[in-house]
């Protein structure tokens, strides 16, 4: 396990706290839309952080190509229809270039400042020129609106039960997920950023935010300095 995560609950365990079956579980929500509606038609996606293919699966569907890569081999066999490579995202190195490199799932939030640049890197390392990097990163209250939860249509709950500090402006959170029949639970370092630390965050590795594709600014669009 990474330091500081957790997870409990039925089936695999990854080493952030990621419940395998329960991600094959979620639904994808928009994501996929606010994505496709960001880049060209047709665009080569690198999708850092795929897990079981929550997102790749229907940009498939959209007609996007799409190379999966997670650290869990166990996530990455319930990817189908594309290519797939197990590797942590901070050592990935493909001697390749994509339209677009996607990094989901609040990743940049990284507790640990050095994995968190080992990310950034990784997408500088591998955007096209011409091409871009979507950032997904915590909404404005993500840890001080709590606890709250969110009870999805298809019948299961989401709680983000606490997020305590433990130093150097890392939070511990926990997240819980209640299905009728199955319960998982999931503790995880986060490191909340102001839109000047995100900007800095960026700035260090080389890239600089663009535009908001979002509303809210929780999915971003970066583009390497030139």
């Amino acid at each position: 396990m990474r330091e500081g995560h957790q997870g409990t609950g039925p089936g695999a365990i990854t080493p952030d706290g990621c419940a395998v079956e329960l991600y094959s579980r979620l639904p994808a929500g928009a994501e996929p839309d606010v994505i496709a509606a960001a880049v060209p038609e047709g665009a080569h996606i690198l999708e850092l952080g795929s897990g079981v293919g929550r997102m790749t699966h229907p940009l498939l569907e959209r007609g996007f190509r799409v190379t999966a890569v997670d650290e869990s081999a166990e996530m990455l066999e319930h990817v189908r229809g594309t290519r797939t490579i197990c590797s942590p995202i901070e050592d990935l190195d493909l001697d390749e270039r994509f339209d677009v490199v996607l990094l989901a799932s609040f990743l940049v939030h990284a507790g640990d400042a050095e994995v968190r640049r080992g990310l950034l890197r990784t997408c500088v390392r591998h955007v096209a020129e011409g091409g871009c990097v979507l950032i997904q990163k915590e909404g404005a209250n993500y840890h001080t609106d709590l606890p709250r939860e969110r009870v999805d249509p298809s019948g299961f709950t989401v709680r983000i039960v606490s997020s305590e500090p433990v130093g150097d402006g890392v939070n511990s959170v926990r997240a819980e997920y209640e299905f009728p029949d199955a319960v998982w639970t999931q503790t995880f370092r986060a490191r909340p950023m102001t839109e000047e630390q995100f900007e800095q965050a960026l700035g260090e590795v080389g890239l600089r935010a663009d535009r908001r594709l979002t509303e809210d600014g929780t999915w971003v669009s970066a583009l390497p300095v030139s």
